[in-house]
Order: structure tokens, then C-alpha cells, then sequence
């Protein structure tokens, strides 16, 4: 047997398995029955979008003063950063307290001058040049200029958010002495359901627990790895072989994307291509890619959607005032078949809206009162029309689609093999999908 032979009949298998299981856990309320999200790091929606073409951008005359005292005094405008490095802005409550300027949001420059810093950097932004594919996927699918981070400062708040609809702990990237202990995660509701999930996590050690490491992380270290990733500091999380087996290597997101056996939920934890200052944008960029490229090509795109932010705005300015109690707006966007076609969607969001979209499409209970009442991007869907075909956006801004990888060939034996294989199983599943959508709609606009 040859080995595309081999892979087909694997992936038939892989398949068929999968549908078998799907077939027995609640159906989604809509067709996305793969739902992808991450979470970057430390960068403004004005510092990566601020002159994008249609969305709420820069202001034309906006100058940030480098005094409040002195309005009229030197002021500083925003101006193209190119793509090369740059340092790590403060984000702490002091600093996010006085760029708010009590919702004047004219601090930007102010605070660095009183610590005896030149902040001018956080005027900088970057632009097509800089953020090509970014800006490619922003003009083939959904780009949002109105998601906040849940709240204002703190890696280990905003992922916190992101998982169970809470801070977690009080002070800022503290873990408790004793973890999280029994607060409720979107793991533990789509656990209860049995509804699929897993956490890839790019460069995993194992070892790295609430058992090995300090309560306080300092950045770059290896407690760091907390922050981004709480459940960590979760004991049952640790100690349960029945839950920790669901947190993996990021390797397995490639391989389970290529199979098709993606889980319904999928949470994605970055390491060093997070593009947290002063890392790379451009080496964040290429491991987005990777990880949108798999999807595109792999058998279960048609219903998928993946959706990706960053836990906090680095210090950079952004001119929007957020909502009371939320931290300044921050980049996010939606890859799906079903996303509509170069749509700036204005709809207010922040992380818990994750949360609550993915309670409303597997008809989860709220985990609190954040998520709870959250709106969703439901708007940013068009199921009134079948799926997309699988497109690969460039990683430049030259061309629109860029060539599609090698592995194609093997991809297209995949599908031409599956559809017979799975027809029958996946047949009922669509049409009850397709009843749904409509409720769905029902309970996101009520």
C-alpha cells in the first residue's frame, strides 16, 4: 500500500471516529463545530490597525503631549514604527490609570515623562508593511475595532477572563497560595457535556506547575508559563490525569488539524512567538499563519472559525475610551468559512465574549456574571450561505492568496475519500445544524 493510500485510509478512519463521537455529544447551535481561539500579547488596535481603511482608526489631528499640564506645549503624533524590534512599554495600573487620564486619554506620554522615560515610542504604529498577512486576513474575513481587553492590566487577569469569566485573583499576575481551586472553567462546562476540547501549547514542559514554580512569575521566566496558562496553577488540573491529559504540546494542533480531529473547542497558549515587545511581530505573524494555514487545508475547515486577541494593549496609545472597569482595545480577528468578506465589525467584545460564544453554540450555562452578559460576534457570521472554500492568504501584501502548500495533493485525497466515507453519518448532523442556526440567532439577540 502506497503511503497516500495509507494516510487516506487513516484519515477515513480518524474521521469517521470523530463523527461517530460527535454524533453522540450536544450539537452545535450553529455550523462552527471547531472552534479555535488564542491569545497574543501586549499590543493596541490603534499600534496594528490605527490606519486601517474603514475601521475606527487614528485620528487625523490627534497630538498626545508629552506634559497634561502644559496642553499647548511639544506634542508628539503618531508616526509609522517600520518593522523592526522594539522595547517593552510599563502596562501596569499606574501606567494605565494615567494614560486613562480619567477618560481624557491623554496620558500616553505624560507617565513616561514623569518615571524619567522617553514613552514617545507609544505614538508608533505599524502599518500593511509591517503586519501584511494580518492585513490580508482583515480584507478576506472579520477584523474588530471595538474588542477590549477584559481588564485593564495583567497577563494572568486577562487570561483568567478568557477561561472562566473572572480575574482569578485581586492583585495583578498574583496566583493564590494554594491555585485557583475548584472555580469553575469553560473546560469543566464542556467536560460535563462531553463536548471535546484540548490546550496546545507552543514549547510545553510538563513540568512546569503551581507545584514547581513561585506564586509571583516575573516575565520571560519559566513561571511566566502560568500567567499565560492558569490552568496550571489549577490543582486538579495538575494532579487529574483525566483533566491534564487534555493539555498538549502545540505539535498536536498540527497533527489533529491534518487528521481532522480537531475538538470542538481548541485554546492555543503561545510561547516565544507571542509578540510581546520586543519580540518579533513578523515571527508572530508567520506562527499565526502556520496555524490558520492548517486549518485552511485541513478536512474539518468547513466547519471551523478561529479567533485570536491579545491580553492587553503594551502600553501603546489607543484612542477609544473602553468601557468602565475593561482595559484599551486590542486587536482581534475571525478566519471562518462562514466569516463575511472583509467586515469591520463594531460590535463591543472583550474575551469573555469567547466565553460566551462558546456557551450560547453548545448551549453551556454562563461560568459568571461577566460572561454571562457579554455579547457575542455572532454578527460576524453569515450562515445564510454554505461554507467558503478553503482560500491561503498570503504572507505578503504583493498577491491576494498565496500558493497553497505541497501537502495539498495528499489533502485533496483526504476529501475526495472522506465525503463517501462520512456522508451518511454527517448528513443528519447538518441538517440539525442547520435547524439551529436560526435559535442561535434568537439567543444571541435576546
Amino acid at each position: 500500500m502506497t503511503r497516500a493510500a495509507v494516510l487516506v485510509a487513516t484519515a477515513v478512519v480518524a474521521l469517521a471516529a470523530a463523527a461517530a463521537a460527535a454524533a453522540a455529544a450536544p450539537v452545535p447551535r450553529t455550523p462552527i463545530s471547531h472552534f479555535v481561539t488564542l491569545m497574543q500579547e501586549h499590543h493596541s488596535f490603534d499600534n496594528y490597525f490605527g490606519t486601517y481603511p474603514g475601521a475606527d482608526g487614528l485620528p487625523p489631528r490627534v497630538c498626545m503631549p508629552l506634559d497634561v499640564a502644559r496642553p499647548r506645549g511639544r506634542c508628539v503624533r503618531p508616526f509609522h514604527l517600520g518593522g523592526h524590534a522594539v522595547k517593552s512599554l510599563s502596562s501596569d495600573q499606574r501606567t494605565f490609570l494615567a494614560q486613562l487620564g480619567r477618560g481624557r486619554m491623554n496620558g500616553f506620554l505624560d507617565v513616561y515623562r514623569r518615571q524619567g522615560i522617553d514613552g514617545t515610542i507609544a505614538m508608533g504604529h505599524y502599518d500593511a508593511r509591517d503586519l501584511p498577512f494580518y492585513w490580508n486576513v482583515a480584507g478576506e474575513y472579520v477584523l474588530f475595532d471595538r474588542f477590549f481587553a477584559a481588564a485593564p492590566v495583567g497577563t494572568l487577569q486577562n487570561h483568567m477572563y478568557w477561561m472562566t469569566g473572572t480575574p482569578g485573583s485581586r492583585a495583578p499576575d498574583v496566583i493564590p497560595r494554594r491555585g485557583f481551586g475548584r472555580l469553575p472553567t469553560i473546560f469543566d462546562r464542556l467536560d460535563a457535556r462531553g463536548i471535546s476540547w484540548k490546550v496546545y501549547v507552543q514549547n510545553y514542559d510538563p513540568s512546569v506547575s503551581l507545584r514547581t514554580v513561585a506564586r509571583r512569575a516575573r516575565p520571560g521566566g519559566r513561571g511566566s508559563r502560568l500567567l499565560r496558562l492558569p490552568l496550571l496553577a489549577f490543582p486538579r488540573y495538575v494532579d487529574d490525569p483525566r483533566l491534564s491529559r487534555h493539555v498538549v504540546g502545540l505539535p498536536e494542533f498540527y497533527d489533529d488539524a491534518a487528521r481532522g480531529t480537531l475538538p470542538a473547542v481548541s485554546y492555543i497558549i503561545p510561547a516565544g512567538a507571542g509578540e510581546h515587545p520586543p519580540g518579533s511581530i513578523r515571527s508572530g505573524q508567520s506562527f499565526v499563519r502556520s496555524l490558520v494555514n492548517s486549518l485552511v487545508r485541513s478536512p474539518v475547515w468547513t466547519s471551523s472559525a478561529f479567533l485570536w486577541t491579545y491580553d492587553g494593549w503594551g502600553g501603546w496609545y489607543d484612542h477609544v475610551r473602553p468601557p468602565r472597569g475593561y482595559g484599551f482595545r486590542v486587536p482581534a480577528l475571525l478566519v471562518s468559512p462562514y466569516a463575511r468578506r472583509g467586515h469591520v465589525d463594531s460590535t463591543t467584545l472583550d474575551s469573555t465574549s469567547i466565553l460566551r460564544f462558546i456557551e450560547l453554540n453548545w448551549g453551556l450555562d454562563p461560568l459568571a456574571p461577566r460572561d454571562a452578559a457579554a455579547r457575542t460576534f455572532m454578527s460576524a457570521f453569515d450562515f445564510g450561505h454554505g461554507p467558503r472554500p478553503a482560500r491561503f492568504l498570503a504572507a505578503d501584501r504583493a498577491t491576494a492568496t498565496g500558493p497553497e502548500p505541497r501537502r495539498s495533493v495528499i489533502y485533496a485525497l483526504y476529501s475526495s475519500a472522506v465525503v463517501l466515507a462520512l456522508s451518511v453519518l454527517a448528513w443528519p448532523l447538518a441538517i440539525r445544524r442547520r435547524r439551529t442556526v436560526l435559535a442561535a440567532g434568537e439567543a444571541e439577540r435576546s
